[in-house]
């Protein structure tokens, strides 16, 4: 990559990341290019120049995002961690992409762009699933969890957790004390209503 590429792709990126961060205020139909020019600090000819459009440089901003939150995610999953560490951050994955947007962003872009949808759909079926499965699977090897319990039902109880999880600490009753409601969720998954006492 020469210089003029270079600086190019560095301009490129910084309409990206204010495409992103603008995203986490405002919903898609609020934001105009002009706003985006003025925020990154480009010509609005420079962002047509790159892009061609608003829809197509979010297109784009938001593949990215997907791309870096699924490496973030490969990243953590085969890092150092205890396994009650990993299925935490696999449940409250979902709550923490959606809080880097504004709440109708993610809703508004999969209903109404149909090549993000699928894009989205093919990246967690191709490279979330399988590190789930991974992980699933070398639980079940080592003992930490029951060989007894199939990979598909521990993952449809992970979907579950995560999706009860983000409705209820929207409301105003877990907000206050969120720490202390994952503690609970993750001893709930591991060991059920009834299981052993946590250690202190």
């Amino acid at each position: 990559m020469n210089g003029f590429e270079r600086r190019a792709q560095q301009i490129k990126d910084r309409i990206k990341k204010t495409m992103l961060r603008m995203l986490s205020s405002c919903s898609v139909k609020q934001i105009r290019i002009a706003d985006i020019a003025r925020e990154a600090g480009v010509s609005q000819v420079t962002i047509y120049n790159y892009f061609g459009s608003k829809e197509a440089l979010i297109r784009e901003a938001f593949k990215d995002y997907v791309l870096q939150t699924i490496e973030d995610f490969e990243t953590f999953i085969r890092g150092d961690y205890s396994l009650k560490e990993k299925i935490e951050y696999i449940i409250f994955q979902k709550k923490q992409a959606t809080h880097s947007f504004h709440p109708s962003v993610i809703a508004e872009l999969m209903q109404e762009d149909s090549e993000i949808r699928e894009f989205v759909q093919k990246s967690y079926e191709e490279r979330s699933v399988p590190l789930v499965v991974e992980l699933i699977t070398k639980s079940k090897a080592s003992g930490e969890i029951s060989d007894s319990i199939s990979i598909e039902t521990v993952i449809l109880y992970l979907n579950m957790l995560n999706d009860s999880s983000y409705r209820m600490l929207e409301s105003n009753k877990f907000r206050e004390n969120q720490e202390k409601f994952v503690e609970e969720l993750v001893q709930v998954f591991f060991y059920g209503i009834c299981g052993p006492e946590p250690q202190k």
